[in-house]
């Protein structure tokens, strides 16, 4: 995900997002945890999507 996508969302998108991101972070710290993780890589951007929607729902604040 990119901020450019990220930014033509709309507050409600973006907080849904960041929910089902943390669920997903959730369910592979499970799997790394138990050793069925495939793609170690997800995780890192999962974390750095998380912080691109955060971003962008500050931005969104300040900017009203």
């Amino acid at each position: 995900m990119k901020y450019s996508d990220v930014k033509g969302m709309s507050p409600d998108q973006i907080k849904e997002e960041i929910l089902k991101a943390k669920k997903e972070q959730l369910n592979l710290r499970f799997q790394r945890a138990s050793g069925q993780l495939e793609k170690p890589s997800r995780i890192r951007e999962l974390r750095r999507d998380v912080a691109r929607l955060k971003t962008a729902q500050n931005a969104a604040k300040t900017a009203k």
